[in-house]
């Protein structure tokens, strides 16, 4: 699936700060990119374009990153049973037009990727997978849908190959795309799914994202996705701008969510990952984990991934997966795992970077609330 994503402005006003941070962790050089259906458009707006996962994709616009921060599968009848083997989420427990996150496992418990899943009907399931790890995860669950077939099991699929995904994001979120359809979306809440015609198109839209704002991920017809791209910025009167990844990346980290390759790898588990709420409750185990993850503020340089973190006696407790500067919050803010009971919020680390140890304070994630649109 390709994507773009659009941020409504934002209350939250920004002081000049590090124009710099750009997370170069996301990106693999390539001898020949690919290009998305959105590429030009993209480009006539803008967007400085970089590789990510094989593809030229926007990291930001016009705007500075720091301006800017403020798959479907359809199954048959056996279809939740076989994604049980897969992901850690309640899938039968789910309601028609209803998804969670949730993380594909493999044998011994640890995070193959993270992903949406949502239960369109009984039979028919809309997964959403990341684009860093499309090849990997496709095989994984070719591999044991083959095996689940061997024995009788009654399940199929379809990639979506012919879809781009659009990700509208913020506090005109939903106001500017209430423009371009008829449903009521004021009924549509927080992980729930439905299909509409959004500006002349049918669409998958989930009201989800990974920005910790409330919005949209809209799957629409490629052939449409220009078109709904630039509807949605005239409708909004240049209230919306274009947001490359760069943004993308504060934002989630401010929220506390994980970013697959740095805070999940396949040795951590959904729980020391802090993804029990992922996880359905009659699929948990007791036992608690052995290492948690955790958010901490920091000063000093910006901590990034692999920073060593130290506690108040010089002993190595762990090392930081992903950190940057918070626009919102003016202040460094990382993520990183120790062993359980040195997680509480108010403990004293230090962060080495340079040689040099720097202060550092457990503090609970989100780092900024969250603004889901719930009942």
């Amino acid at each position: 699936m390709e994507g773009i994503i659009m941020c409504a402005s934002i209350t939250r006003r920004l002081a000049n700060g590090e124009k710099k941070a750009v997370v170069r962790r996301y990106f693999s050089v390539a001898a020949e990119l690919k290009k998305i259906v959105l590429y030009d458009f993209h480009v006539a707006h803008g967007g400085k374009m970089v590789p990510f996962a094989g593809w030229s994709m926007p990291i930001q616009y016009k705007d500075s990153i720091m301006d800017s921060t403020l798959n479907c599968k359809e199954m048959g009848k056996d279809s939740v049973p076989f994604l049980e083997k897969l992901v850690a989420a309640d899938v039968a427990g789910l309601a028609p037009g209803t998804g969670s996150l949730t993380v594909f496992t493999n044998e011994k418990g640890g995070a193959i990727d993270d992903s949406v899943i949502t239960k369109v009907t009984d039979n028919h399931i809309y997964l959403v997978v990341n684009t860093g790890c499309r090849d990997k995860d496709l095989a994984h669950i070719e591999e044991h849908m083959k095996a689940f077939k061997a024995k009788g099991g009654d399940v199929s699929w379809h990639i979506h190959d012919e879809r781009s995904l659009l990700a509208l994001q913020g506090p005109l979120a939903a106001p500017v795309l209430q423009h371009l359809t008829k449903g009521d979306l004021s009924k549509l809440y927080f992980g729930q799914f439905c299909v509409l015609d959004i500006n002349g198109s049918q669409c998958f839209l989930t009201r989800t994202g990974y920005t910790g704002e409330d919005g949209f991920e809209i799957s629409v017809p490629s052939e449409n996705a220009v078109d709904l791209a630039k509807a949605i910025l005239e409708k909004s009167e240049g209230e919306i701008r274009l947001t490359g990844l760069g943004a993308r990346d504060s934002l989630r980290l401010e929220a506390g969510l994980c970013l697959y390759g740095n805070d999940m790898e396949q040795h951590i588990t959904p729980i020391e990952a802090g993804l029990t709420w992922a996880i359905g409750k009659r699929r948990r185990a007791e036992s608690g984990p052995k290492i948690q993850r955790v958010g901490f503020f920091s000063s000093g340089p910006l901590p990034r991934s692999h920073s060593e973190i130290q506690d108040e006696g010089g002993n190595n407790i762990g090392e930081v997966t992903s950190g940057g500067f918070s626009p919102c919050l003016k202040k460094n803010i990382a993520m990183r795992y120790v062993k359980s009971g040195l997680h509480k919020a108010g403990t004293k680390v230090k962060i080495i970077i340079g040689g040099k140890a720097n202060e550092g304070v457990v503090t609970k994630v989100p780092f900024v609330p969250t603004k889901y649109y719930k009942p």
